[in-house]
């Protein structure tokens, strides 16, 4: 048992420090847990950009330290692996992948939460958007999400219908830029994760929807696991029903990492 996406107080909007979520994790009959937290915003001019979305970026490297102090003293008890979440913004991406490099990581979660410069769990961003406008908004998510796949800077690909957390409807909208995205993740080798925490947000359920998942399925594309936890007792959440329905899928594997390289587990 496994959960690759965890956050921590770091963040500005998460509860509990990292030992919490070890120890939550313990609790919860997990082997491994990864340390994921969001990745300050390295391009922005201000030390802390955005308080209350991602951490300070001389947070960074005592984030790490913090994060690797703890797996020495959780040795034996629960395997640690330290990882962080980072924002794709395309433009940026070489100054991303330079700092991640300079870092003893065993995975990068790369996520688009932001479009257009505004958050996409904003829901005022939604209000009177017409099937015309969803649809292009859809379109460009699934882009982007293909473009973080082609730099193949990251481990995994974060809950990539997130478009949908504020506006559940626009999955509603029907475009082939879906199964163009699911092929360039797969053509570019990507592993997707199957996020639980959509149930905290207006869509409900997982990210991604089941249809998304037939289709990382009938494309070839690898799968891992993450509750996407902003608080301890998220930690492992709703993984059995993750691993069954996986499994009734089709799938046999899913997938953990370790220094960079991707480690696979039977389901």
């Amino acid at each position: 048992m496994f959960d690759l996406h965890t956050h921590h107080d770091r963040c500005g909007h998460a509860s509990g420090g990292l030992r919490e979520y070890l120890d939550a994790a313990i609790d919860n009959g997990l082997h491994i847990i990864g340390l994921s937290d969001h990745s300050p915003f390295f391009c922005e001019p201000e030390e802390h950009h955005k308080p209350g979305v991602a951490m300070a970026k001389d947070e960074f490297p005592r984030y790490i330290a913090e994060a690797m102090r703890l797996r020495e003293e959780y040795r034996g008890r629960i395997e640690v692996l330290v990882g962080v979440e980072s924002d794709f913004f395309p433009e940026h991406a070489a100054v991303y992948r330079a700092v991640f490099d300079q870092y003893p990581l065993d995975y990068v979660i790369g996520s688009v939460h932001v479009m257009d410069g505004v958050d996409l769990f904003r829901r005022e961003r939604w209000m009177g958007a017409d099937q015309v406008a969803l649809k292009a908004a859809r379109e460009k998510y699934c882009d982007l999400v293909a473009q973080s796949a082609r730099t193949r800077m990251f481990d995994v690909l974060g809950h990539i219908d997130v478009v949908k957390a504020a506006c559940p409807e626009i999955m509603q909208v029907a475009t082939g830029a879906v199964d163009r995205m699911m092929r360039d993740i797969a053509d570019a080798d990507a592993v997707i994760e199957v996020n639980t925490s959509g149930k905290t947000k207006d869509c409900g359920g997982w990210y991604p929807s089941i249809d998304l998942l037939e289709r990382a399925r009938r494309y070839g594309v690898k799968i891992t696991f993450g509750s996407d936890a902003h608080d301890p007792s998220r930690v492992g959440d709703e993984h059995e029903a993750v691993r069954e329905t996986l499994r009734e899928l089709g799938f046999r594997h899913w997938y953990v990492f370790t220094q960079r390289r991707r480690v696979s587990l039977p389901l």
